[in-house]
């Protein structure tokens, strides 16, 4: 069932940031912001540290657009604070500076239709919500299969695009390319 659309299922959670422990974070503390909300399976597995590393290493491109990137697991706030400080040679997530969300009872990952239950891991969720907590995309892949942050990054532009313009993005749109008019003569216009 797609999300898309709906606002974001609320919930208070235990986080962490970088060292510190947060007891009730929430998505609605980031209204205001546009949100890159993501789901990995679990803590100290193989992909998903590429792909922590992958959204700190983009980081400042995402804040440079008032975008909060923000990571979700089912592991303990304990297991991420170790693995926060596990270097990255050694399969950690050292340097990661994002909040990163415990939903050890998996109510979250259950609400955003991404838990995997016969497992009880989430697949590899991602979100993209507007400044008001509502869902403008989602993705979800399997678990071997990693993410392309550039991709989130271009979604977002196209979203930022699209509200400032009005106009709508096509296939494979890029910041600073031609969108349309969504309308029969904006369509004719992008084709010729």
């Amino acid at each position: 069932m797609s999300l898309v659309g709906k606002k974001a299922p609320e919930f208070k959670a235990k986080a962490v940031i970088k060292d510190k422990f947060y007891d009730d974070f929430s998505l609605s503390d980031y209204r205001g912001k546009y949100v890159v909300f993501f789901f990995y399976p679990l803590d100290f597995t193989f992909v998903c540290p590429t792909e922590l590393h992958a959204f700190q290493e983009k980081l400042k491109e995402f804040e440079s657009r008032n975008a909060q990137v923000i990571g979700c697991s089912v592991d303990s706030w304990f297991s991420h604070a170790a693995w926060l400080s596990t270097p990255k040679a050694k399969g950690g997530i050292q340097g990661v500076t994002y909040p990163i969300v415990s939903d050890i009872t998996k109510s979250i990952a259950r609400n955003f239709h991404v838990l995997k239950e016969e497992d009880g891991i989430a697949y590899r969720g991602l979100f993209l919500l507007d400044q008001t907590g509502v869902i403008r995309h989602m993705l979800v892949n399997d678990l071997p299969l990693g993410r392309s942050v550039d991709e989130a990054l271009r979604l977002l532009d196209a979203l930022i695009f699209h509200e400032k313009n009005g106009e709508v993005c096509p296939a494979n749109w890029q910041a600073g390319s031609k969108a349309m008019k969504p309308n029969e003569q904006g369509l004719a216009e992008y084709f010729r």
